[in-house]
């Protein structure tokens, strides 16, 4: 479609711990499994990189800290990933030092990245991406890891959604973007983890950002897929879960089984969601079939019933027509 975009997002990206060491092995492709084609066919890819690059040994204390070794950027090159959400709870598991390697590395490998930098000002900064006559805006927040505030020192665009100069800072450096793009993307590493159904304050901010100018919002960190909102002329989703780990996995909370989102744009908003169900298995993503791909379009057609959204039997919205409703 002319001056339309596809846009691909997927959850947490973890390349670090057992996965680092695995694809030293099998190679740069291995973690994407069959799932590589379909994002090597968007236009725009967008992921949370759940994970330094960096070969600083230098961690910070806490409970987990992730890394992959710099070389893995390659990983997300073979993928065509477009832009890095860093607004999260383990950028800065090296520290400085480790949030400035991968920054640099990310940058020498040419993916934008978003959400964290060497001071306020750099971690606030959107991203735009130019393409087919279309200007995409993205913005990047956490409500993880309050102590990695970006200031005068280097952090994360940590926003507590509870705070007014918090949210007013995201809700101005949106409308700051809105003269300069078509499109604007607020992609956020937020809520407890683990938990079905988002929390209502996160609700209600999602809405709040939808009101201001937001198209689609891309929420990642509970580890597990949550419902889709058709909202007003806006895309939430709420939860993309995790995309790739070595995660141990949860029989009931399934957080292996998630989804790689492909939404369709144009210059008025979202056109389309198309939902492909994945299944990390073997530390690769693939696409999830049978049972699998049942339970995963199953579980987000009922989290998002309650938002008043429904997703047809193959997990797609038309979103354009859900906005005009019946004829």
């Amino acid at each position: 479609m002319n001056n339309a975009l596809t846009i691909g997002f997927t959850g947490d990206v973890m390349l670090g711990r057992t996965l680092d060491r695995i694809i030293s092995k099998k190679g740069y492709d291995y973690p994407w499994g069959d799932v590589l084609p379909l994002m090597r066919s968007t236009d725009i890819n967008i992921i949370n990189l759940e994970t330094t690059l960096t070969s600083s040994c230098r961690k910070v204390y806490k409970a987990f800290n992730f890394k992959a070794a710099p070389d893995k950027v390659k990983c997300l090159i073979n993928a065509r990933v477009s832009v890095a959400n860093l607004a999260n709870n383990h950028i800065l598991d090296y520290g400085d030092e480790g949030l400035e390697e991968t920054i640099n590395t990310l940058d020498a490998a040419n993916i934008a990245h978003v959400g964290a930098g060497k001071n306020l000002a750099a971690a606030i900064a959107p991203v735009v991406v130019d393409l087919n006559n279309m200007h995409v805006g993205i913005l990047a927040i956490t409500d993880n890891e309050p102590g990695w505030k970006a200031g005068w020192q280097p952090g994360t665009n940590y926003a507590n959604i509870s705070e007014e100069e918090d949210y007013t800072r995201l809700l101005q450096a949106m409308k700051n973007l809105k003269n300069e793009v078509d499109i604007i993307i607020i992609t956020v590493h937020w809520g407890p983890n683990m938990r079905n159904e988002p929390t209502r304050d996160l609700v209600q901010f999602a809405h709040l950002m939808s009101e201001e100018g937001a198209h689609i919002i891309h929420g990642h960190s509970a580890h597990i897929i949550q419902a889709v909102e058709h909202y007003k002329n806006s895309l939430i989703l709420y939860d993309t879960g995790d995309f790739i780990d070595d995660y141990i996995v949860d029989p009931y909370q399934r957080n292996d089984l998630a989804a790689f989102f492909v939404v369709m744009v144009d210059r008025c908003g979202p056109l389309s969601l198309k939902i492909v169900p994945t299944r990390i298995f073997q530390y690769q993503v693939t696409v999830a079939r049978n049972d699998d791909r049942n339970w995963i379009l199953n579980r987000i057609n009922y989290l998002s019933s309650a938002f008043g959204t429904q997703l047809d039997e193959e997990g797609s919205i038309d979103l354009r027509a859900a906005l005009l409703g019946p004829a």
